[in-house]
């Protein structure tokens, strides 16, 4: 949840996506400060070596030294430039011999000052060697290296230096810069981070504030779209989306409420009354019987409610698994047609079986399929007038089998077919709210999910007036088995 009244919540979004954007930026801030310190630390030490190396070209092409060991520069003490940088040279140098012998020395700055191992070993290295040395809390960077004298046919020590004073200085100005502002740009940084992360959840926030506002009684509301097509739109649309969902699933769990007390209450009252009559009226032991008779009848309509109801929420949970074992559509179309052969006569129905292929075989769930088909055969004897006809035709096109029950019964109206899948809708007629047998509107349910289950498709078409027919397409999937199959343990529950 988001901080309410200004206060900072540890475990918030805003507060995460700040403190993410932070670190992200305060770790980018450091490296690149780093590499920039590292690169600033290079160019000062390679300024400070070019200056070291130009004056060593000056050493080179202007000091001379003479057979007594005596030195002399050429350069012209007449031209400022000249003095100067001979002054610059001269203020931190040293000049031996390979026995240690001082031909020039600085006193004041005697920082070059060698042992006669260290003059020696410059003497017969090819290379300059660099050093760092302190004096009197300056640090300086030497050069040591040797010069060639013809006259002495010899080689002589020389060191140079040059002050490191004014370098470190600019190193020393731009860590302590970069200690001072970090944590003030850091800092920037969260606040900035803070506020857009702020404004970017506000939507967000409406949508949990509308959230809050659904409930049972208004269940129609909706947010309402952004139009910037962006992932708050898509946020949106699937949030209403899904509300729309909650209030169709909770207008059928409303109506289906409404449809069980009644049906419940119906038998329930029956059998109340037909125990009580019994119990104050009757006399003899055939009028206890047939009470007794009736009120099982209605029981037995109480506990075909409860196993249909029971069924589905198992089947809509994942808890029907399907047994499958390799089965001719063709002969089981055929049986369960024939069980409702009586069934029809009585209702004065022609009831025909056409099958239009000799075999048509996969791999179903015995229970389930002849569920399913006696549930849309039931529904068609009972919406048949007297004197109709009722087609069972079983086709295969391809790797799929098709199964059609045909009617010519009073058709559905257009505005239910959309509908008539879904759990407990019925269609109702005018005279429908009185009878009993119409059921509570969970066959076709089950049809829908059973199809769907074998991974096939059920689709009607209906004109009132004319007749319904329902198509079923189901793959024909798996191979015949090397021994007979066994049939899956079950009920064939009647139709609901």
């Amino acid at each position: 949840m988001e901080p309410r009244g200004g206060k900072l919540n540890s475990r918030g979004l805003r507060f995460t996506l700040s403190t993410a954007y932070t670190a992200v930026f305060t770790l980018l801030l450091i490296g690149v400060s780093l590499i920039y310190r590292h690169n600033l630390v290079a160019s000062l030490d390679s300024q400070v070596n070019d200056d070291l190396n130009t004056n060593w070209t000056i050493v080179k092409g202007n000091l001379r030294i003479y057979p007594d060991y005596k030195l002399d520069w050429f350069l012209d003490p007449n031209d400022p430039e000249e003095n100067s940088i001979k002054a610059e040279v001269r203020r931190v140098d040293f000049i031996a011999d390979s026995d240690g012998h001082i031909l020039e020395e600085n006193p004041a700055n005697s920082v070059a000052a060698e042992s006669v191992g260290q003059i020696r070993r410059a003497l017969q290295s090819n290379q300059a060697i660099f050093l760092e040395r302190t004096l009197r809390g300056v640090p300086y960077r030497i050069r040591e290296s040797w010069v060639w004298d013809e006259a002495h046919s010899r080689r002589f020590f020389v060191s140079i230096g040059t002050s490191l004073a004014g370098s470190r200085a600019i190193l020393n100005q731009f860590t302590w810069l970069c200690v001072g502002l970090i944590p003030l740009v850091i800092l920037a940084g969260y606040l900035t981070g803070w506020i857009f992360a702020g404004r970017a959840l506000t939507p967000v926030l409406e949508i949990a504030r509308a959230a809050q506002r659904i409930s049972g009684s208004n269940l129609s509301l909706r947010l309402p779209s952004r139009k910037a097509g962006d992932e708050l739109d898509y946020l949106i649309e699937t949030f209403n989306q899904m509300i729309e969902r909650i209030e169709i699933n909770f207008n059928q769990v409303r109506q289906f409420s409404t449809d069980v007390s009644h049906e419940l209450r119906t038998p329930i009252t029956v059998v109340r009354g037909q125990l009580e009559v019994a119990l104050f009226t009757a006399q003899t032991a055939d009028q206890y019987r047939d009470a007794i008779v009736n009120s099982l009848a209605d029981i037995e309509r109480l506990s075909q409610i409860v196993r249909a109801l029971l069924l589905l929420s198992q089947a809509e949970t994942g808890q029907v698994v399907l047994q499958k074992q390799y089965l001719d559509l063709v002969e089981l179309a055929d049986e369960t047609a024939d069980q409702f052969q009586i069934p029809a006569e009585g209702a004065e129905i022609e009831l025909k079986f056409i099958p239009k292929v000799a075999r048509c075989e996969g791999e179903f769930d015995r229970i389930q399929i002849e569920r399913m088909l006696s549930n849309l055969l039931s529904n068609a004897i009972k919406f048949t007038p007297p004197g109709g006809r009722i087609q069972v035709v079983v086709e295969r096109d391809g790797d799929e089998a098709e199964i059609r029950i045909e009617d010519t019964g009073q058709g559905i109206p257009a505005e239910h077919l959309p509908h008539i899948f879904d759990r407990f809708y019925r269609v109702r007629g005018p005279s429908d709210h009185a009878s009993p047998e119409k059921g509570l509107g969970l066959g076709l349910s089950f049809v829908m999910w059973i199809a769907r289950a074998h991974g096939g498709t059920v689709d009607v078409q209906s004109e009132p007036g004319k007749g319904t027919t329902f198509r079923i397409r189901l793959p024909l999937t798996g191979a015949p088995p090397q021994h007979a199959a066994v049939d899956a343990p079950g009920e064939l529950m009647k139709p609901v």
